[in-house]
């Protein structure tokens, strides 16, 4: 970054919250390792979920039944779940009418400590995730560990997790948004899949990224210019 462009980037860090999708990156040893935005916890009985435009948590719904999310949730920043993402989806399932669901990557974080509340970040290791479609969105969902927890900290891989928590997430995902007076909707979990998946997805989504919303490392430029012009 060059010495105008660093000189406003710090000026911008000290009087402005990032935002917390566009303005903070996925991590320098994305995607080994990623930061986690955490939108709900597994005592919420609400969903939250980021308002897109101003950043701010909001509150989505309340959770419609009494299953909670049962680990740390939320999604990767400056990732998007675009055309690249969709393209591994087809290349798995053979089905040719799947698209990107034009959000974040979303990622489920293992650890035995509690959070009262979301609104933070983690640093997480992926280790694999679940191919997930709902409609014909593609929606994978990372599984990853939170960077030196106790119990969780040490897997290297979704084949060491235990079997009964993937159930549960697979439970949580296909069930959270369905009303038992409304039709089936079209949500299957295709595979599980293992942590070089896991890693290439992520890689996907963030060139849908910065194909979408452009080179982040190139804003204090434009936005300087923009400023001087």
């Amino acid at each position: 970054m060059k010495t105008q462009e660093s000189k406003l980037h710090n000026l911008f860090t000290l009087l402005f919250q990032a935002h917390p999708w566009h303005g903070v990156a996925p991590g320098e040893e994305a995607p080994e390792v990623v930061n986690a935005y955490i939108e709900i916890v597994p005592t919420d009985a609400v969903k939250y979920e980021l308002d897109k435009v101003s950043g701010h948590l909001r509150v989505d719904r309340p959770q419609r039944f009494s299953s909670f999310c049962p680990t740390l949730y939320g999604f990767i920043p400056q990732t998007f779940c675009g055309e690249a993402v969709a393209e591994i989806c087809r290349q798995r399932t053979g089905l040719t009418d799947v698209e990107g669901d034009g959000d974040p990557m979303d990622i489920c974080v293992l650890t035995e400590k509690t959070a009262a509340h979301g609104n933070f970040f983690v640093r997480a290791r992926p280790i694999g995730g679940l191919r997930m479609i709902d409609g014909n969105d593609a929606d994978d969902k990372i599984i990853a560990v939170l960077e030196s927890d106790v119990v969780y900290g040490r897997l290297e891989d979704i084949t060491e997790c235990p079997k009964g928590l993937i159930d549960r997430l697979k439970h949580y995902f296909m069930s959270y948004k369905q009303l038992p007076d409304e039709a089936p909707r079209r949500v299957e979990i295709i595979d599980v899949y293992n942590r070089a998946e896991a890693l290439e997805i992520i890689r996907r989504s963030i060139a849908d990224y910065r194909e979408r919303y452009g080179e982040p490392e190139e804003r204090m430029g434009a936005l300087r210019r923009l400023l001087s012009s």
